[in-house]
């Protein structure tokens, strides 16, 4: 005979229910009284064992969860309270092993994990058999599985569904239920590996992890398997997988730094431009223009110029984030990038290509999210698994890609992003948390979508932060979608769904303050959408809409609003509102306004014999890692080096005032450690600034195209060269000598990977020329030897010829500043 296991309290819509035989244990859910998921089985495989068979139940205790957390960013910020009915069955096998089956249920789904709470030491999870079927006549819509969630999405019927892997969350539309259910995980950490769904011939759904075979220890052996269960409004709305997350490990701790909000991104539409100071700052300035708070700087960024745009940004209250490759963090010494980054005030962090679900790629997830937490920094994951619950457990979160993006217009532009794919995305991706998936590529090239359509995934889809691909100017250059972007609110206090599903409309509504933004993205032929307003709560309102023109592009229009809105939609097309009760002001953007720097005497210094200087500044100071200071009196602050900075290279000191919108002003100090007697390789000390056509300045190769490390074996005429600095015209390199250097040597030319170009070539000290030379590819490299005694600033300029406009690059081979007195002007 079976026995049954129900909660002692059920809930109002969602019941789950347990059942044990000899063979199988079940779970069946119904909602308002009505089965929806039936048959699910349950259990798992461990050392061997298969405990869903021969299993009896001990015991089952109930108990009622009654929690709240705050939220920084996603659909709904602000306090949530909510109550769950969790059930623990703990279960004996013949085998004599005793496990749990936890059932979590909420009005809005269900959701399972399995635990053993009695283990000894160390075991092994072989197999999770979560497994499931759904009517013959169920719709799926679901992605084909990658690690890291980037390929289309798509909708089905499950009868012509392949056989086939298929990532979460996957959403499948009930008819003989009249419910919609949505597949995925929750509350994953480094004890866990990831799964995927995978459906055989029979259609037959089962839950598979990412490590055929993990190490186990007492406690829960798998996350949350969660099972949304409601209409579409529910399941889009739903926050259901953040409640399953663990709480901060510091629930009280001051989160107000973390800052959702908006940012420009020069990357998608300038590949090369992460290397370029005056394209970021042009970014920044847009940006404040708009009102924008954050910056992202993607591929190419130099550590040389980076506090330069960090402060310059900060003047107008825009934060900086920067882009790195997840194995360029990976262990202890390569982690430490992070605290010296967050010394220059860099807010945020991109990481990039993880692509993995494995048990030691969560713990290195771990890592990261307990390092950028401890030092307060954003981070946004690209190249990631989907959301599971972090935004909660770690507030710093504020993104994810995961999602087939933008970027894909770079790199695939034979295959361009389509409205369908889109469509889908609220429904399905977008529903377990923030999606990073850079919206408003005006630009793209092949593009199928409306410019209203485009416009119109900066509300309907969601991100902590919202990183807009095209470039700037792209948006300047259409008024409307310019006004929109700079009203758009940097943060959402609710989230609504109005109409729509997944295989033909989205209209979504996210509330800030006392206004609705509204954004509708849709397939398909052009048409007329009616939009139900009554959820909204507004009564008799007015409404400003972006759409699509006639003609094409764009045009809006304000009019008043009742109890719907009626809007006209281009083929594939959307459209964007802001809404609400009458008599409100619907437009109210400003420029972020401008501070003055902090004072910083002096900028640049050399350290003395000790090790240490003494800067003058009214602000608080952020220091690299293992520098120190100390104040001595007012505005006079000691710092002192570590012992292990070498020669000639400098400390980045941070000087930091009150700002605005709670981002300090910063102003930087670089203190170098003064040149010892000797020679010193130009390529191993600390550059002041450099300036350069094609990417940053490379050290010990030649220039390359646009990104860092992209160069090759310095080449002159054939003549090979291990050390030195590529450049491309035109260039500056600025470097700080600080008068202990008597001479500068170095081999120069053009490069070999530039045939046929020209270059003069010229070296200043001081701001006085000592030397400059035309310099043509194919030439033997020229031997220079200056004397600079004296000299506190070094510039090595490479500029075009009239006659050779070009970009030539250049190369300063074996370049050496040397010092034979054993004295520092300090010392003098």
């Amino acid at each position: 005979m079976a026995n049954e296991i129900g909660p002692a309290a059920l809930l109002e819509r969602v019941e789950p229910q347990v059942e044990t035989r000899a063979d199988a244990i079940v779970l069946t859910v119904r909602r308002a009284g009505r089965i929806v998921l039936d048959g699910v089985r349950l259990g798992l495989r461990v050392g061997g064992v298969d405990l869903d068979a021969g299993s009896v139940l001990l015991r089952s205790r109930v108990r009622e969860i009654t929690d709240e957390w705050t939220a920084r960013s996603g659909k709904a910020t602000g306090t949530h309270r909510y109550t769950h009915v969790e059930t623990v069955h703990e279960l004996r096998h013949d085998s004599g092993v005793e496990w749990q089956i936890h059932v979590r249920a909420s009005g809005d789904g269900v959701a399972v994990r399995y635990a053993l709470a009695r283990l000894e030491g160390h075991g092994r999870l072989d197999a999770d058999h979560t497994r499931l079927r759904f009517e013959p006549d169920a719709r799926v819509w679901a992605l084909d599985y990658q690690t890291w969630y980037e390929t289309p999405r798509v909708g089905a019927d499950l009868a012509e569904l392949p056989a086939g892997a298929y990532g979460f969350p996957l959403l499948v539309r009930l008819p003989r239920a009249g419910a919609y259910v949505l597949l995925t995980e929750a509350a994953i950490d480094g004890r866990f590996s990831g799964a995927h769904a995978e459906l055989d011939d029979d259609g037959e759904l089962r839950f598979v992890a990412a490590d055929e075979s993990v190490e186990i220890t007492r406690g829960p052996v798998t996350p949350w398997r969660v099972f949304l269960i409601g209409d579409l409004a529910t399941i889009v709305e739903s926050r259901f997988v953040d409640e399953l997350a663990p709480a901060p490990l510091d629930p009280a701790g001051d989160l107000r730094w973390v800052r959702p909000g908006r940012a420009a991104w020069s990357w998608w539409s300038d590949f090369y431009s992460g290397a370029q100071l005056h394209r970021q700052r042009h970014f920044v300035d847009v940006a404040a223009h708009f009102g924008w708070e954050h910056l992202l700087i993607d591929c190419g960024w130099d550590e040389t110029w980076v506090p330069e745009i960090v402060a310059y940004a900060s003047r107008r209250g825009i934060q900086v984030h920067l882009w790195v490759v997840w194995h360029d963090l990976d262990g202890p010494e390569k982690l430490a990038k992070l605290a010296l980054w967050r010394s220059w005030g860099v807010a945020g962090i991109k990481v990039d290509f993880m692509e993995s679900e494995s048990k030691d790629r969560y713990r290195w997830y771990d890592t990261i999210l307990a390092e950028t937490a401890r030092l307060g920094l954003h981070v946004n994951f690209h190249g990631s698994v989907i959301p599971r619950g972090w935004a909660r457990t770690w507030p710093q979160v504020i993104g994810y890609e995961a999602v087939r993006g933008s970027e894909y217009y770079v790199f695939y532009q034979g295959t361009p992003l389509t409205a369908v794919h889109n469509v889908i995305q609220p429904f399905t991706r977008n529903v377990v948390g923030a999606m990073d998936y850079t919206p408003v590529a005006f630009a793209a090239p092949g593009r199928t979508t409306s410019d209203g359509h485009e416009l119109a995934l900066s509300v309907a889809f969601e991100c902590g932060i919202t990183h807009f691909a095209d470039d700037v100017d792209a948006y300047l250059a259409r008024p409307d979608a310019a006004r929109f972007l700079a009203e758009l609110a940097p943060s959402w206090e609710e989230t609504v769904l109005l109409a729509g599903d997944p295989d033909h409309e989205a209209v979504i509504a996210r509330r800030h303050g006392d206004r609705w933004f509204l954004g509708g993205i849709a397939t398909g032929p052009a048409r007329r959408l009616t939009v139900p307003l009554d959820r909204l709560a507004l009564g008799p309102g007015d409404a400003w809409i972006v759409g699509d023109g006639a003609a094409g592009g764009l045009t809006s229009h304000r009019r008043p609003v009742d109890d719907k809105l009626v809007v006209d939609v281009a083929e594939n097309g959307g459209f964007v509102a802001v809404v609400a009760a009458r008599g409100t002001r619907l437009h109210r953007a400003v420029a972020r306004p401008e501070h003055a720097a902090p004072r910083v005497d002096p900028p640049v210094q050399l350290l003395g014999p000790d090790g240490a200087a003494v800067l003058l500044t009214e602000g608080q100071l952020r220091l690299p890692p293992g520098w120190s200071a100390e104040r001595l009196a007012d505005d006079r602050w000691r710092i002192e080096a570590p012992a292990a900075l070498a020669p000639g290279r400098a400390g980045v000191v941070t000087v930091e005032t009150p700002g605005e919108d709670g981002v300090p002003v910063v102003a930087h100090a670089r203190l170098f450690r003064p040149l010892t007697p000797g020679s010193h390789r130009l390529s191993a000390l600390t550059m002041v600034a450099f300036n350069n056509e094609s990417g940053p300045i490379e050290r010990d190769r030649s220039n390359g195209g646009g990104n860092p490390d992209d160069g090759r074996r310095m080449s002159i005429a054939g003549v090979e060269f291990d050390d030195g600095l590529g450049a491309s015209t035109p260039s500056r390199i600025e470097l700080y000598p600080g008068g202990c250097a008597d001479r500068f040597t170095a081999r120069i030319g053009v490069d070999d990977e530039t045939p046929g170009t020209a270059a003069r070539m010229s070296v200043h000290a001081d701001g006085v020329e000592l030397f400059a030379v035309d310099v043509r590819a194919g030439e033997p490299p020229r031997d220079i030897e200056l004397h600079i005694r004296g000299a506190a600033t070094l510039s090595l300029r490479a500029d075009a010829l009239p006659e050779h406009p070009e970009p030539a690059h250049v190369d300063w081979a074996s370049g050496r500043l040397h010092h034979h007195t054993a004295t520092t002007p300090a010392e003098q």
